[in-house]
């Protein structure tokens, strides 16, 4: 009887897988660490409006509260503090007189004809020239020196700018009716701030 064989099976235990882990390498910055930088934003923030500028104007002519003021020196001074003639500032009837008071007229009234000329009564030099202050319409001031300032309202068109010098007669508007209802001169003349009669100073 032939020997039985058996054969040995031999079982190889499975390979141990282990599990792989992937790891990011980490990445040194050397801002890794600041935080980052805002820049705010501004918010623009609107300006009020400007209003018109009317404190020029008002410093000579027409403020019940700046009655006393003594108006500031323009660019060009004259040395002198007398004013040696004056002159009419144009051809017309006088229609209405100076009269003193807060409610009185500041000047006298001149009619006349639309567009005729209205001339500086003395040399001196352009303060104001513009339409800002109520109730004077087209208006120019003219500082003559330290005490006196001759004012020339309702005016058709304006003939000369702030700064300008003037000579004595010369040509500065033509006559109208801004800001009044008829065809006429407003014209005054102020001592050291002060309304007074033109007709004292006038030929």
């Amino acid at each position: 009887v032939e020997p039985v064989v058996v054969p040995v099976v031999t079982t190889t235990p499975p390979p141990v897988v282990k599990p792989t882990t992937t790891t990011k390498p980490v990445t040194s910055s050397k801002n890794s660490s600041q935080k980052p930088t805002t820049t705010p934003t501004k918010v623009a923030q609107k300006e009020p409006p400007k209003k018109v500028e009317q404190t020029k104007a008002k410093e000579y002519v027409g403020s019940k509260d700046n009655q006393h003021t003594k108006p500031k020196p323009p660019t060009t001074t004259v040395q002198n503090d007398k004013v040696s003639k004056w002159l009419w500032p144009t051809k017309g009837r006088v229609i209405k007189n100076f009269s003193a008071g807060e409610q009185g007229n500041k000047g006298i009234d001149i009619a006349g004809q639309r567009g005729q000329p209205i001339v500086s009564t003395a040399a001196g030099t352009v303060v104001y020239s513009g339409n800002a202050l109520r109730g004077y319409g087209n208006l120019i001031i003219v500082k003559h020196n330290d005490n006196y300032l001759s004012a020339y309202a309702h005016n058709d068109k304006l003939l000369v700018t702030e700064g300008q010098s003037v000579k004595s007669g010369q040509k500065i508007a033509t006559m109208g009716s801004s800001g009044a209802k008829s065809v006429k001169l407003h014209f005054e003349i102020r001592y050291q701030g002060k309304s007074v009669n033109p007709k004292r100073y006038l030929p």
